[in-house]
């Protein structure tokens, strides 16, 4: 994003819209760090803000092509990726198990969502838990954006020119075993120390016939409280499976 000094009026309506604090007042005229900013474009939404001057404007002809044009893509939920042609920051996960059988009973899904809430995150943060976690073996979600812009999926390196770029929120998402909830779980504990941002950390799995919760002993063993107010699939949609077969 960036400002017409000439329009700008400094009246500073837009600096508490910024998300990653990236907008600040400078000799009486707005300013973006280029640097923070991570094209998400909550400055210039109509339902957000209505800069007076109209002084801030996007560069989309100008970040076109460029690695900066990754921010935009996993920063503004309005925009569908051109770079790796999966729409979304990630996929929809639970939300719609009962009919994709995507994590049955037996395995688990993980999703970390990095940057969130609202403090963003490098590609070099989020390649020290791709890299943490590609050394177990796991096999990141083909679905998932982020996972296409790994250079080396068995190595979980990210291609070198996306690096530096910042982006509100990125999500690492992949199933495994349940069996190897307890080793992957300690593996994001230890990488959680390295990295410089925050996140989120999704953990799915089905209930058991009992009406149980297999993973939550595996939680409370490693010291991880899940939040009660967890989103829940009561079950009742038609498996994917069986549409196929009609």
């Amino acid at each position: 994003m960036l400002i017409d000094k000439e329009k700008c009026s400094g009246c500073g309506i837009c600096v508490p819209y910024c998300p990653v604090g990236a907008i600040s007042l400078v000799d009486g005229v707005a300013v973006i760090d280029q640097d923070l900013c991570v094209e998400c474009g909550n400055c210039v939404r109509h339902r957000v803000v209505r800069c007076p001057k109209k002084a801030i404007y996007e560069p989309r002809e100008q970040i076109a092509g460029t690695p900066r044009e990754i921010r935009r893509f996993f920063s503004d939920p309005a925009t569908t990726h051109g770079v790796t042609g999966v729409p979304g920051r990630g996929t929809e996960e639970v939300k719609t198990n009962d009919v994709t059988g995507r994590t049955c009973r037996g395995e688990i899904g993980i999703a970390i969502e990095m940057g969130r809430p609202c403090l963003g995150t490098t590609y070099a943060e989020v390649e020290k838990v791709t890299m943490a976690l590609a050394k177990l073996g796991i096999v990141y979600e083909e679905c998932n954006p982020l996972t296409h812009l790994l250079e080396d999926m068995s190595k979980g390196t990210i291609k070198e020119e996306y690096k530096n770029e910042k982006v509100l929120s990125a999500i690492v998402e992949f199933g495994a075993k349940i069996e190897d909830t307890e080793r992957i779980l300690t593996a994001i504990k230890e990488v959680a120390k390295e990295i410089d941002t925050v996140f989120s950390l999704d953990l799915i799995c089905c209930f058991e016939e009992d009406g149980t919760i297999p993973v939550l002993p595996i939680l409370q063993k490693l010291g991880m409280n899940p939040r009660q107010n967890a989103k829940v699939n009561l079950g009742m949609g038609r498996p994917y499976k069986i549409i196929r077969e009609e």
